[in-house]
């Protein structure tokens, strides 16, 4: 059987951000919900006023990939009636090398709405404002390093792995955003939002050039000019040799009430961001609207930590045939690699600030109404991080009664996935307007059997989106049809 080997570059990134897409909503676009500015500046809600509570009103969920699906990671033993893993010896991972690409993401995020606010002014203008709380995280991993770890160094000796598009992210930040929307015509309206961001902790790679050398012996030789970059309440320890002895982070900063309230208020690391909308009508039944979302950066410069790779280093092959054979455990493993991995960079003195980029997104959607209240949706949405250009296009149906009640039933063609279902209702119980929105619900469920209970997993699960809340809202804006287009009377 192959040798195969693990590759310690994926173990850093899963340190970076383990447990960590700006968060985005098909369903949520073509909703009458205060929140849909969130997407487009320019769509005004039909409310006169909404108060959005500390978390009540807004928790969003976000994770995709391009490559792996559930179902790839847990699936029934062929030889007996458990569940195994993909690192199993029984699992046939020649059924998942071919879903690798040449470049794989994960992506996640998380959007808590600590304050949300927005009134009208006279007879068009709207105006918002919101402090969000906000963690985004993103890996991409080359497709190399994948079939290394899984397939063996053997077709690899002698050549070097070009690693360079290996790129890692994550930052936990806030921003706090005032905006409004006007009609510029009798069928223009226009959005804008300014936003001021507050960054809590990062850790990015840098990576400017990385390569992986497969020896004769299965050893591996590493040429590198990558930068791990923190912004984070830690101490790095070293060695004799300079090079990273532990990482541990430093609770003192954390004691007492006023001292952790000091560090998530704190403004050194700050950023400006930007959203911009418009919704153009054609007819009382037509209309277009397009947004650009979450154009910004955070230049970070407060608890820095610059961890530089040498210019070259070795270390030795490990195997993943030991965990496979049960001579040795996973975490057994993992350890060995980040102690070499450890080995392999140095504390600079530097402390050199640096800047992250939120990705953004793009929008184009359009509506059309079939009668007074019911109205089929299209939506693309494309979401660009760095060199990654993601597009998700979405159909819906969509039923809005003011804000007393709407619903929209959506369907979304996504990551090379065409059985995504998304749904979303809002209700309004005098001042409070409740609502729970969830994109992308697989079609295709397959079954795995646990403890003898058949338990159903989605086939092809690659990205989810759910946001879930309640507003106060108060006062209800309705069409007349004697007014011109976007103009909203009570």
């Amino acid at each position: 059987m192959n040798r195969k080997v693990t590759y310690i570059l994926i173990l850093l990134l899963v340190v970076i951000v383990h447990d960590s897409s700006a968060q985005n909503s098909q369903v949520l676009y073509h909703m009458n919900l205060p929140q849909n500015y969130l997407l487009n500046p320019g769509i005004r809600p039909t409310s006169l006023l909404y108060i959005g509570l500390p978390a009540l009103s807004g928790v969003n969920l976000n994770i995709n990939n391009n490559f792996v699906n559930f179902s790839d990671v847990f699936i029934n033993n062929p030889t007996d009636t458990t569940v195994i893993t993909i690192l199993h010896p029984d699992y046939d991972i020649t059924e998942f090398l071919p879903k690798i690409k040449d470049i794989n993401s994960i992506e996640s995020g998380v959007l808590v709405q600590l304050l949300g606010l927005g009134f009208n002014v006279g007879k068009d203008l709207y105006i918002f404002l919101d402090i969000n709380e906000r963690v985004d995280a993103n890996v991409l991993l080359p497709g190399d390093l994948l079939r290394l770890g899984f397939e063996g160094n053997e077709q690899f000796v002698g050549s070097r792995i070009d690693l360079s598009s290996l790129r890692g992210d994550v930052k936990y930040y806030r921003e706090a955003g005032l905006g409004f929307s006007k009609n510029f015509t009798d069928r223009l309206r226009i959005g804008v939002k300014g936003k001021v961001l507050f960054g809590i902790t990062s850790a990015s790679i840098d990576n400017k050039s990385l390569g992986l050398t497969v020896n004769d012996d299965y050893s591996h030789t590493v040429d590198a000019d990558l930068t791990v970059n923190l912004s984070a309440p830690v101490n790095v320890y070293i060695n004799a040799e300079n090079n990273i002895d532990s990482i541990k982070i430093d609770t003192s900063r954390f004691d007492g009430t006023k001292n952790f309230i000091n560090y998530f208020l704190e403004t050194q690391n700050m950023g400006l961001g930007l959203d911009i909308g418009a919704e153009f009508r054609f007819s009382d039944n037509l209309k277009i609207s397009a947004a650009i979302t979450d154009l910004g950066y955070i230049k970070w410069k407060k608890d820095i930590s610059n961890l530089e790779a040498e210019s070259q280093f070795n270390f030795s092959g490990y195997d993943l045939q030991d965990v496979y054979d049960e001579k040795m455990t996973f975490d057994s493993l993992s350890k060995e690699l980040i102690d070499s991995l450890k080995n392999s960079f140095i504390l600079t003195d530097t402390k050199t600030p640096f800047t992250t980029y939120l990705p953004f997104g793009v929008s184009v959607g359009g509506s059309y109404n079939l009668t007074k209240n019911l109205s089929l949706g299209l939506l693309s949405y494309t979401r660009i991080t760095g060199k990654q250009v993601r597009e998700a296009l979405t159909v819906s149906a969509n039923l809005n009664f003011g804000n007393l009640f709407s619903t929209s039933i959506a369907y979304t063609m996504a990551n090379k996935t065409y059985d995504n279902m998304g749904f979303g209702l809002a209700f309004r119980a005098g001042m409070f307007q409740i609502y729970a929105i969830a994109d992308r619900i697989p079609m295709t469920w397959d079954k795995v059997i646990l403890s003898k209970a058949k338990i159903p997993i989605p086939e092809n699960w690659k990205t989810f989106n759910a946001r879930i809340g309640l507003n106060l809202t108060f006062g209800n804006m309705v069409l007349s049809k004697n007014d011109k287009p976007m103009i909203l009377v009570q």
